[in-house]
């Protein structure tokens, strides 16, 4: 029969309850269907690829098992809920994925029932599912909570604070450990290596198998040689896997078992649910499995624009030209003429661009796994000896360590360079990974200089300059294109910002991203005869604020800011603050104060009148509704 008009398993489940309903032998052709499902939309859409595909059983069995939603089911960060969004009835909707208005990329609340918590950042599902635990034993609720978590999310401290109280508390709590080796790229570290113990090391596995199959097969005294196996395995396992660190955190420890094997998958999960107690379960996946390129590739198949199927070959390459490529080049020729440059990234080397610094300095690059608390402070560290530290986070992830960043680099005033990546909006993560906030956040930190490049060019001298300051700063910069605007670069002077078109009729005040789209404005509006002022402001923190005072005497007091980022206690603010007192029109143009969805970014930031047409209107509506009378 032709496979296109083959009724296929997948079409027939529209809740885990269709699930439940077919036999064992079923689900791996289930299994099958779904990977063939992930890899044709993602390839349209883009999206987290290598991660997905390495869940599918994963995810079949906890459906298979768990009463959800009754059954409570956490997922780390969320990037790998591809399959339970399949299987949660939504597989009618699973084209429109990452899509404006479609399914989001990560688990979210308001999508589904299934999704009891909306995820996106790392390392928090132990402490969600362990509140739930806990809500649900005050109020005598009999509900399983299962939080899955990666052996990379395992590296951040929040999920090691997690699994101490959970012990402590010893909480009716399973947590899957999905042990892949992998977080978006290798994972390093203590944690990593204590891991890769279980996975060098399988003879305790299978010596227990062995010996309960053997006593399993003897009559009338099969069952009491079992119990009395049972009662010296923790000797047995101490003696084959050293330092059972889960079981003195007070865990039942069941695994490693394959998590590619649906049977046994569906044994352990099953028994997992009869403990009672905090019970962690350690699966071991293939990070990309059944895809070729992704199992070869697992850190470019992690997350990524659309390519082609058959290949893995991207059909549209995002990095070249970018801020983030521009970054790591220009990071390695400045470190090659200055030995003390070392670079630190919490699991994001491709990222953020340094895989050539990894490269060429080895010895200099420090990747301190999913904790950027304390990329931070280690930064801190770093430079309080003589090192020249550059810090490379999301802007959404550098949020976490805000502690860090006042306290153990600001207030030792330390020479730590911040390159603040996917700063605004990021497209079709979404909600989660939006990096509206930085400049509101940042700007306000007492001895922090806070800059964003207007394009490439400038963007290298920043970065070089940031070095030579020998203060704390950060650089922030979108995930886009960097381009290059028109005529020659200009000096960078500290705290000071430049002026790159005249007009007497108001001004346009821009940082960083914006200062294109105000360059386009202010072209439009000279069409209409109204000379418009372009400043790219440059800094945020120090403010010119000689130049805004100029502005406002010679453009009529009238002034628009322009940021990408939240109009709450942003760049437009601090124009207000450095104009208090002063008589004059400022008119911010900024990211509303709201979480933003997943969408193309420029179709949002036309959307919000972002761009050189929305800036343009913008003007109009405010000083000169004649001419909007005009083109009525």
């Amino acid at each position: 029969m032709d496979r296109s008009t083959e009724q296929r398993l997948l079409d027939s489940i529209n809740s885990p309850a269709d699930l439940r309903r077919l036999n064992q032998k079923q689900l791996p052709v289930l299994a099958k269907e779904i990977r063939e499902r992930i890899l044709e939309t993602t390839a349209q859409n883009g999206g987290h690829l290598a991660s997905n595909l390495g869940v599918v059983e994963l995810t079949l069995a906890l459906h298979y098992v768990f009463d959800t939603p009754a059954d409570r089911l956490i997922w780390d960060v969320g990037h790998q809920c591809y399959a339970h969004k399949l299987l949660t009835g939504r597989q009618q909707q699973f084209s429109t994925l990452r899509c404006p208005g479609g399914l989001s990329g990560f688990c979210r609340r308001e999508e589904s029932a299934y999704d009891c918590f909306t995820t996106g950042h790392s390392s928090n599902s132990i402490s969600l599912a362990l509140g739930m635990a806990a809500a649900r034993d005050a109020q005598g609720g009999q509900e399983h909570i299962v939080a899955v978590i990666g052996d990379g999310a395992l590296t951040g401290g929040m999920a090691m604070e997690a699994l101490d109280q959970a012990g402590d508390l010893q909480a009716n709590l399973i947590v899957v450990l999905n042990d892949n080796g992998m977080s978006i790229g290798g994972n390093v570290g203590a944690m990593s290596s204590y891991l890769s113990r279980f996975r060098a090391n399988p003879a305790y596995d299978a010596l227990k198998r062995r010996v309960k199959n053997f006593f399993s097969h003897i009559p009338l005294l099969g069952q009491p040689l079992i119990n009395i196996f049972s009662t010296v395995k923790n000797s047995l396992k101490s003696a084959l896997v050293p330092g059972m660190l889960f079981e003195d955190l007070g865990f039942v420890y069941l695994g490693p078992i394959d998590g590619h094997d649906l049977h046994e998958l569906i044994d352990i999960l099953d028994g997992a649910r009869e403990v009672g107690k905090p019970t962690l379960v350690h699966v071991k996946t293939v990070k990309g499995k059944g895809y070729a390129p992704a199992e070869r590739s697992p850190e470019i198949f992690h997350g990524l624009g659309r390519f082609d199927a058959a290949s893995g070959i991207p059909l549209n390459d995002d990095c070249k030209g970018s801020y983030t490529e521009i970054m790591g080049d220009a990071l390695v020729r400045l470190a090659s003429v200055d030995p003390d440059i070392v670079a630190i990234t919490a699991a994001m080397t491709h990222g953020t661009g340094l895989d050539r610094f990894k490269e060429r300095f080895p010895e200099r690059f420090y990747d301190v796994a999913i904790a950027e608390q304390h990329a931070v402070s280690f930064a801190a560290g770093l430079a309080s000896h003589g090192k020249k530290p550059l810090v490379a986070i999301y802007s959404t992830f550098l949020q976490r360590a805000y502690d860090q960043i006042i306290i153990d680099v600001c207030l030792q005033n330390l020479p730590v360079v911040f390159a603040v990546d996917r700063a605004g909006l990021v497209g079709c993560d979404g909600y989660s990974h939006q990096g509206l906030f930085d400049l509101a956040y940042l700007r306000s930190v007492p001895k922090l200089t806070v800059m964003a490049p207007a394009d490439g060019r400038e963007f290298r001298v920043m970065l070089a300059e940031a070095f030579a300051y020998g203060k704390p700063v950060a650089i922030r910069y979108p995930k886009c294109h960097a381009g290059e605007l028109p005529g020659l670069p200009r000096p960078l002077e500290y705290g000071r910002s430049v002026q790159l078109k005249d007009g007497g009729d108001l001004a346009f005040i821009a940082i960083g991203s914006m200062v294109q789209p105000a360059l386009k404005a202010a072209e439009l509006l000279e069409r209409e005869g109204i000379r418009a002022r372009v400043v790219n402001a440059r800094f945020i923190a120090p403010l010119d604020k000689e130049a805004l005072l100029r502005a406002v005497r010679e453009c009529r007091g009238r002034l628009i800011s322009v940021e990408e980022n939240v109009i709450s206690g942003g760049f437009g603010a601090a124009c207000a603050e450095a104009l208090s007192g002063v008589s004059a029109e400022l008119v911010m143009a900024a990211l509303p104060s709201e979480f933003q969805p997943q969408g193309r970014r420029g179709d949002q930031l036309a959307a919000l009148g972002l761009n050189g047409p929305g800036l343009a209107a913008l003007a109009v509506r405010r000083w000169f509704p004649e001419r909007r009378a005009e083109h009525a």
